[in-house]
């Protein structure tokens, strides 16, 4: 079976062709989960690796429970999937309990750009397009990078194609920050706590806290072998939108849309 992007996450028949076998699909990629004959058991149990990395790891209190969406959780949980060379970004997001709510994938790239991006680290400076979808597949945000050689400028979009706003980085030098802007106005903005763009606050119009985004450890293998990069996304009051949307989108591509030149030349 040849599963698309587009399928909603649920059990299907074991795409390799083992006989009596279930696969999980979490709407992006195949997972590790697998079930042998009868009927597809529901989904797959919280993840009690994310929970470790919320309290332990990030040093989030747990908080009440949320609405169960991208847009309706107190924490989000990001963690890119592990790759020794990363030519499509893709990322699995969780609740504070482990509970997968969505998944970003990167969309839209030529033949040529994955040639460029397993050979150099030329692809910083191209076009990128990540789409952010739900526990269903569905598409929720489209984030544009365009080709950008210093500062980057990320537009985000609705599924239907309306604008939500764009994030524009200010500076090049130092600790980096971004201003959130929506309808001509800066709603918010995006702070790097250290020259390393590793942790960032982000604030409201009026520069109070709203937000806290925190890298966690993904061990020492994956850091010295792998792309991957884990964060978790700590918002401390339901926000208006379009800050909400914006956050969101923030948080849930931090590595490919504000940081991608720190794995490059830059």
């Amino acid at each position: 079976m040849t599963t698309h992007s587009n399928t909603p996450a649920g059990w299907y028949p074991d795409p390799h062709g083992a006989a009596q076998t279930l696969r999980y699909w979490d709407g992006a990629q195949w997972t590790e989960h697998t079930h042998a004959g009868g009927q597809a058991p529901a989904a797959p149990a919280p993840d009690a690796r994310v929970q470790q990395q919320v309290q332990q790891q990030a040093g989030v209190a747990p908080s009440g429970a949320g609405g169960g969406t991208l847009f309706s959780e107190p924490v989000l949980v990001v963690n890119q999937k592990a790759k020794l060379i990363e030519l499509t970004n893709e990322y699995t997001v969780f609740d504070q309990n482990g509970n997968q709510l969505g998944a970003v994938t990167e969309v839209g790239q030529s033949a040529l750009k994955k040639i460029l991006r397993f050979v150099s680290s030329l692809d910083q400076f191209m076009t990128h397009k990540l789409e952010i979808r739900d526990g269903y597949g569905r598409p929720q945000l489209l984030l544009t990078r365009p080709a950008k050689f210093f500062k980057s400028r990320v537009i985000v979009s609705r599924p239907d194609g309306s604008q939500v706003g764009e994030i524009v980085q200010q500076n090049v030098f130092g600790k980096i920050n971004f201003a959130m802007n929506a309808n001509g106005q800066q709603v918010g903005a995006i702070k790097a706590e250290n020259w390393r763009a590793w942790n960032f606050a982000i604030v409201d119009h009026a520069d109070n806290e709203v937000a806290r985004i925190t890298k966690t450890w993904e061990g020492l293998a994956k850091t010295m072998f792998t792309t991957a990069d884990n964060y978790v996304l700590q918002i401390h009051y339901q926000l208006p939108e379009p800050l909400l949307s914006l956050v969101v989108a923030t948080a849930l591509t931090v590595d490919t849309a504000l940081k991608q030149d720190s794995r490059g030349l830059g």
